[in-house]
């Protein structure tokens, strides 16, 4: 069951598909190589990340979410680009069309989860060839475009 700000409005539209905007970050490390976390929820790979929460901006949220996901703490270097195609279906069968702002992020302190949370199983940096099972197409577009433009 979702919480926060999403679990308030799941309480009162039910399954209803949503648009939602969320924001990811693309954090390297210096063998050019792409940070993913393994989710709880789908057992499959994503950029940290996250749903906006209200009064959020893209930004802020990038840098909220980077942290929850991940345990870094994340600083804007610059937006890469504006993602709004795809619905995904959540395995409770919530559909929503994420609208996401993706970011270049740098590490400016903090460091990588050494235990499993509510949101991440696994942290691991990956070559952009050779990525693991990812959440979904849109995931892989952000991914697509970070490798031809980072």
């Amino acid at each position: 069951m979702a919480t926060g700000y999403i679990g308030d409005i799941r309480k009162l539209v039910g399954h209803m598909p949503l648009i939602l905007n969320t924001a990811g970050g693309i954090l390297l490390n210096d063998k050019k190589q792409v940070l993913l976390n393994l989710r709880t929820d789908t057992h499959n790979w994503s950029l940290p990340g996250g749903y906006m929460e209200f009064g959020e901006t893209f930004a802020q949220t990038c840098v909220r979410e980077y942290k929850e996901d991940s345990g870094v703490d994340v600083e804007i270097v610059r937006p890469l680009k504006l993602f709004d195609e795809g619905i995904f279906t959540y395995p409770n069968g919530d559909k929503v069309q994420n609208v996401t702002q993706l970011f270049l992020v740098k590490k400016v302190g903090g460091g990588l989860l050494s235990a499993e949370t509510d949101e991440t199983i696994e942290l691991d940096y990956f070559d952009f060839d050779q990525l693991p099972p990812l959440l979904n197409q849109q995931t892989e577009d952000m991914l697509a475009f970070a490798k031809d433009n980072v």
